[in-house]
């Protein structure tokens, strides 16, 4: 293991692309690969995917918020925006490291190889964590504890708040921050010195999860750049109220005297959901954050994109307005628009960090006032197929000859149905409105991809690849062809998401083939036609 910071291989790198580079990609969250752990994660799985990605003439991995997930196992609800999934550290990654043994790597019964149950991946891996921690507090060589004070002291603007926080959460049997005793609640001083000193052996080893993290990931994001593979990360405009940086930063969220959420955030009712969706994240002071500068926002932009080569920003409509909820409200109808400094913003931002690889997600209402903010910056945003067959005026926006140059073109995201599944699977109860509209978007779409056969979901991916959008992704699933089961999301839902993953033997030299096929001909490959900017 290595502290040193990750070399900026992404943009500047010749071999990699960038977000004006004619190139394709596929989206998968670490917790989709396979392995024996429960769960996916920086291990050898993630490098055959790499190699898979490679063979198949992809240059780009796009993937879901990486830090620790919190509420009902939500990536977009970390418990940290800089921390990383302790989740993701490889079981195989530590033994290799000498940490732990051969036989800890195999659970005693096995471990659900299609669906992550977290807890059972948790408890699995957790054992195995402290483990290898006794032996790293045990025998680490110099060099491996001089790597991990170098790592200490890269992060430590960020680290050991999230270490205390870790710990004190463990001590409180995992309750929120909010529910802890009034002095720690409060950040008095002389409650954290006596929480520092007791719960020391613990913080460190909440610090040494995150040097792991960080020493695996640099080198599988070092291998994909070797194979010309860039990442794409995903920024959740909002952070969950039970993380450490609420806990760390409370002046800069609307809370009361208690911690409490006065406002929480969701979106008004859309496509997803007829009572809009209820997020309950805090929401911002940006008076108080104009006043730092945007310190905070912008130390937070510099730590992804020290991680990832692009950056996705969840719900960049919020940067112009957001929907304030009351808190306590029990849907996101009952709330209103508020303004968002988004201009000011983004030029400090723009200014401060300097190049500017960032991703507008922009779907939902996109109001002019959004579009000339995403504009302004020269920022992608993102066009999806599946919503291209609809009745509103929007759709036709959808369709991929209406795509400009500059954006993301999907076939779905994370949020969608599979393509198989949106197009295959049953419809809503015969009669409904909901019913009438799946019909008529089922055959605009037969009509419109030449067919409704079984290669519908190849038929989907053509169509996006062979669009004008600079960058072209799709799930893993619709390169499959796998039906609503393999769905990732489904937005308005608590239970059930995020549990998605494949086997290792789904993925075949055929996929392989003729997505490089697909690539090939719409001008993507990396190298030559692929470098070029679309005409």
């Amino acid at each position: 293991m290595d502290s040193t910071p990750a070399p900026r291989t992404g943009r500047e790198g010749p071999s990699l692309p960038g977000l004006s580079t004619r190139a394709s990609g596929i989206l998968l969250h670490p917790t989709s690969l396979p392995g024996p752990s429960g769960v996916g994660d920086l291990g050898r799985a993630a490098y055959r995917f790499a190699e898979f990605l490679a063979a198949a003439g992809q240059a780009w991995w796009q993937m879901l918020p990486v830090g620790p997930a919190g509420r009902a196992d939500s990536p977009y609800q970390s418990e940290s925006t800089f921390a990383g999934n302790p989740l993701f550290v490889s079981l195989e990654g530590l033994a290799e490291d000498g940490l732990l043994e051969p036989a800890d790597l195999v659970p005693a019964a096995p471990l659900s190889a299609d669906r992550v149950h977290y807890a059972a991946a948790e408890r699995f891996k957790e054992i195995r964590f402290a483990k290898a921690f006794a032996a790293f507090e045990g025998r680490a060589a110099r060099a491996e504890q001089e790597a991990f004070a170098r790592f200490r002291a890269t992060a430590a603007g960020w680290l050991p708040d999230f270490a205390l926080y870790r710990a004190l959460k463990d001590a409180h049997a995992g309750a929120a921050w909010a529910d802890w005793p009034a002095p720690l609640r409060d950040r008095e001083p002389a409650a954290l010195r006596e929480a520092r000193e007791r719960l020391e052996r613990d913080r460190r080893y909440h610090e040494f999860l995150q040097f792991v993290f960080d020493a695996q990931w640099r080198r599988l994001r070092a291998a994909c750049a070797e194979r010309g593979i860039g990442w794409i990360g995903d920024l959740p405009i909002f952070v969950s109220h039970d993380s450490a940086e609420v806990w760390a930063h409370r002046e800069l969220f609307e809370l009361d005297e208690t911690g409490r959420s006065t406002v929480v955030a969701g979106v008004p009712p859309d496509y997803f959901s007829a009572d809009g969706q209820l997020w309950g994240n805090p929401l911002y002071r940006w008076e108080r954050m104009a006043e730092t500068g945007y310190a905070w926002w912008i130390e937070r932009f510099r730590g992804i994109l020290g991680r990832f080569d692009a950056v996705r920003v969840d719900h960049f409509i919020g940067f112009a307005r957001y929907w304030e909820i009351p808190a306590g409200a029990r849907t996101a109808k009952r709330g209103r628009y508020r303004e968002a400094p988004g201009a000011d913003f983004l030029t400090r931002l723009q200014a401060a960090v300097g190049g500017f690889p960032i991703i507008a997600e922009d779907l939902g209402i996109l109001t002019p006032e959004v579009a000339e903010l995403r504009d302004r910056f020269a920022l992608p945003g993102m066009r999806v197929l599946q919503f291209a067959f609809g009745d509103d005026e929007e759709s036709r926006y959808m369709l991929p000859e209406s795509y400009p140059e500059r954006c993301m073109a999907y076939t779905g995201t994370h949020d969608n149905d599979t393509a198989a599944g949106w197009f295959r699977d049953p419809p809503p109860a015969a009669g409904t409105s909901a019913a009438l509209l799946h019909a008529r978007e089922r055959e605009r779409a037969g009509l419109y991809l030449g067919g409704d056969g079984p290669d519908l979901h190849w038929r989907m991916i053509g169509a996006v690849l062979g669009s004008r959008a600079n960058t072209a992704i799709f799930p893993l699933q619709d390169v499959l062809g796998l039906g609503s089961g393999a769905r990732m999301n489904r937005p308005g839902t608590v239970h059930g998401n995020w549990q998605w993953r494949f086997r290792e033997d789904d993925l075949t030299a055929a996929h392989a083939a003729r997505l490089r096929e697909l690539t090939e001909a719409s001008g993507r490959l990396p190298g030559g036609a692929a470098r070029r900017t679309a005409s």
